[in-house]
């Protein structure tokens, strides 16, 4: 069964283009995977220092895989010291489209 993914990311004041940088190599990494379906990168647009990740992965054992992959374990390292908050994750359903 697909996963549904959206993730909200902030940064600190001042490093949005930082952290977008770190944010488009993970997209780069990502989209390369075999079990990725979609992986889109937004920022909003009245608040850019708000990045938001909509992905959907082929099955729940896949996007265990791709958070072990190197790519996204540099994300991880690189990104602490621009971060504002953790990471939002949700796994949810789609209801419409």
């Amino acid at each position: 069964m697909q996963i549904n993914l959206t993730a909200v990311i902030k940064s600190l004041p001042g490093k949005e283009e930082a952290l977008k940088a770190v944010l488009l190599e993970l997209v780069e990494g990502s989209t390369k995977e075999a079990a990725c379906i979609k992986y889109e990168l937004n920022q909003a647009a009245d608040y850019p220092n708000i990045f938001i990740f909509h992905e959907i992965w082929q099955d729940a054992k896949s996007l265990e895989q791709h958070n072990k992959t190197p790519h996204v374990l540099k994300f991880i390292e690189d990104a602490k010291p621009l971060l504002a908050d953790a990471p939002g994750i949700y796994i949810t359903n789609r209801i419409g489209e």
